[in-house]
């Protein structure tokens, strides 16, 4: 970004002199270039030496865009990295980039913070793992998403809390994430000073992913061949993916209900106007749990995870106990223990504020 600037009056002071670049300014040049990749390789080993401690900390492996933006903001904002984005887009770095910044250190009681629930908002699945948040009006955040805890995420997706529990895929690294937001913000800003700054960052996005080799699509092939083995879209819409033996027809079987049906029978379980009424709905759910009972004694765990994710998705606290026996299980036996003990965690301290743990 400063080596830009430095090579534009290069140029100009090329011009003025008869088209031949001076000694001093190709020299003044080679020492600002050397300066940013000194700088980033510095942000790089800092970020390295904090692998260790977050992986540890969070139990997943983080993958190398989250460092590379982590690198990117602090060339933006040396100070405070976190806050790079604060006054062009609004948005702040928080989670793992936490630890990246140190504020886990200041915390009043570091023993006492829950990993599993630092800006973990209400509707979020254990799958989805917050980095970055937005406007607090609607809760909007950004977030990794992986089928396993095993593995690396598989796209980034972003929700609003305050208003349900839909997740928008906005592509597979973070800088594509964030330069949608910033396209997105630069369309309905009227303003000529806001319009220059969101310009300025958003080619500063496109020409880090282009040094990278990082993917700008917001439905990259990776995506779109995840897409194929998703066996049911659930009720966030991110879709679940779990192990199928084609051959033997083993590992998922669907719900006897749409999610349409499914969520009207949510909505008279919540509505009922007495627990007589209310136990009454809730026939169709407990035959369902019947349903998953035998679907796991054949191996067909999916449906129980769809079943749980669903009722956890409904958000109401008369579904906590079902999906608190539902999904811990079906968790487990897909041996993805990480994410049974993330639900058992936030369906025990599930809130719709206060969700940063570095403030408890």
């Amino acid at each position: 970004m400063t080596s830009r600037k430095t090579g534009a009056s290069s140029q100009n002071s090329d011009m003025a002199g008869g088209g031949k670049r001076a000694p001093q300014a190709e020299q003044q040049n080679d020492t600002v270039t050397e300066d940013v990749k000194k700088r980033r390789s510095d942000q790089s080993d800092v970020a390295v030496s904090l692998r260790q401690e977050l992986e540890s900390l969070y139990k997943v492996t983080m993958p190398e865009d989250f460092y590379r933006f982590w690198t990117f903001c602090a060339e933006i904002n040396q100070e405070d990295p976190s806050d790079a984005l604060r006054s062009s887009l609004g948005l702040q770095l928080v989670g793992p980039y936490d630890i990246l910044s140190g504020k886990h250190k200041a915390a009043k009681k570091t023993s006492d913070i829950n990993y599993n629930l630092h800006w973990r908002f209400f509707y979020d699945p254990p799958e989805f793992q917050t980095i970055i948040v937005g406007d607090s009006k609607t809760q909007h955040h950004i977030g990794y998403y992986r089928d396993s805890p095993e593995e690396l995420p598989v796209f980034l997706g972003s929700n609003d809390a305050v208003k349900g529990c839909l997740i928008t895929p906005t592509g597979d690294n973070v800088f594509s994430a964030v330069k949608q937001f910033a396209v997105k913000k630069l369309k309905e800003t009227s303003d000529r000073k806001t319009e220059n700054v969101l310009k300025d960052l958003v080619e500063k996005l496109t020409a880090a992913v282009d040094s990278l080799g990082y993917s700008l699509e917001q439905k990259t092939a990776s995506m779109k061949r995840r897409d194929r083995k998703v066996v049911t879209k659930s009720f966030h819409g991110a879709g679940l993916v779990v192990p199928v033996d084609k051959k033997n027809n083993v590992g998922y079987r669907e719900l006897p209900h749409t999610d349409g049906n499914l969520k009207k029978i949510c909505k008279a379980i919540v509505d009922a106007s007495d627990d007589e009424k209310r136990m009454k709905a809730f026939a169709p759910i407990q035959e369902m749990i019947t349903f998953v009972q035998f679907a796991n004694d054949e191996c067909d765990y999916g449906m129980g995870y769809e079943l749980g994710i669903d009722l956890f998705c409904y958000g109401s606290h008369y579904f906590h106990k079902v999906a608190g026996q539902l999904l811990p299980l079906a968790y487990k036996l897909l041996k993805r223990d990480l994410f049974a003990e993330i639900i058992e965690s936030h369906l025990a301290n599930r809130r719709k504020e206060n969700v940063n743990q570095l403030d408890t």
